[in-house]
């Protein structure tokens, strides 16, 4: 069998030798020293101010639109997971689906200002499969209508536009450690910071129930906060991020030379990133190719990702919005297996069957 991911397992011994330090410890939570020592090392390794370990990405996103004191109409993007449309629900808010660019699959910039109204608070954008929106317009706009900028940055380890971490742009980037990233946590996620040392410092009072001390509450908080073992977790990956990088851009890449002569469509990469290949998103013509595909892939133990299906803008518990290009991308896109250990033996039966059913 072939998944559509798993996660990267690093040497149990490794993992072990922090584990038993925090037996012996015995502090298993609460901004522990695996806590503090994983955020650091990400400022570092990231290039970042100020990440906040959280509990998982939807909760980051939560906390984000909390610590920015959002109200109302929120822009936002169809083409996403459901954590991005469901936390501004969770929040009370209204999301406004601005449509996508069909090539890049982010949110299409030159339409935000048509949606924006008096209660409109921010804007909420996806970092769609790690390829960076278009930030440099999304500020310009942000500063024209005094909005605040949060990005789903889940996909996003590791990717630089102009040469800085993706994550040092909008007010709030949020990311994902889930067990299913390239980088990750088991369970867990981060809350950067961009616009003030302020701003950074409610975050962390808000994932740990405001508390400010032992008997001391500043702010309305959460239990947002993520453990030791998680954050050793972390620590242990660390050490093979670059190994993680480099296997995915080779698989990436050995898909697209490979299939690139079929009528199947690649995403376009903004010209301005280093690009992290989370995904490998092959865009068909039609639906019917994508459900084909996916029945007969299974039958030979490969499993696909229709990811993401579907638009958000045609969920049940939403406004009807309409956005004609990201209900069409969503059905007609799908996700091959990508990770640390897939063999190029199993990528070519994975090619092998796709080539086999456009002949």
């Amino acid at each position: 069998m072939i998944p559509v991911t798993k996660p990267f397992m690093p040497p149990l011994s490794e993992y072990n030798r922090i584990i038993q330090e925090i037996w012996n410890r015995e502090i298993l939570t609460n901004n522990g020293p695996c806590v503090r020592e994983l955020e650091e090392r990400l400022n570092k390794i990231l290039n970042i101010q100020s990440l906040s370990f959280v509990a998982n990405g939807t909760l980051a996103i939560q906390i984000a639109i909390k610590a920015l004191k959002l109200s109302g109409e929120v822009i936002t993007t169809p083409f996403s997971y459901i954590a991005t449309t469901s936390s501004l629900l969770w929040e009370g808010l209204q999301p406004v689906f601005v449509d996508i660019d069909p090539y890049t699959l982010n949110i299409d910039t030159t339409k935000i200002e048509s949606h924006i109204t008096e209660k409109t608070s921010a804007i909420l954008a996806t970092h769609v499969y790690g390829n960076p929106c278009n930030v440099d317009h999304i500020k310009k706009i942000a500063k024209k209508y005094n909005l605040k900028v949060i990005y789903d940055a889940a996909h996003c380890f590791g990717t630089r536009y102009e040469d800085k971490s993706i994550l040092s742009y909008g007010d709030v980037s949020t990311i994902s450690f889930h067990a299913t990233k390239l980088f990750h946590t088991i369970e867990g996620g981060g809350i950067v910071t961009n616009s003030s040392d302020d701003l950074s410092k409610i975050v962390k009072l808000m994932r740990n129930f405001g508390h400010d001390g032992p008997d001391r509450f500043d702010a309305i908080g959460i239990n947002g906060k993520n453990s030791e073992f998680h954050a050793a977790m972390g620590l242990v990956n660390t050490r093979y991020i670059n190994d993680i990088l480099d296997s995915r851009k080779r698989q990436y890449l050995y898909y697209k030379e490979n299939l690139e002569s079929l009528p199947i469509r690649w995403i376009r990469i903004s010209k301005k990133a280093t690009f992290n290949y989370a995904y490998s998103p092959l865009i068909f013509e039609n639906e019917k190719t994508v459900q084909d595909l996916q029945k007969i892939l299974e039958l030979k133990g490969v499993f696909t990702r229709r990811y993401f299906y579907p638009s958000l803008s045609s969920l049940e518990f939403v406004s009807p919005q309409i956005t004609p290009k990201s209900d069409d991308i969503s059905r007609r896109v799908l996700c091959l297996p990508l990770f640390y250990s897939l063999k190029e033996k199993e990528q070519d039966v994975i090619i092998g069957t796709i080539k086999k059913y456009f002949k």
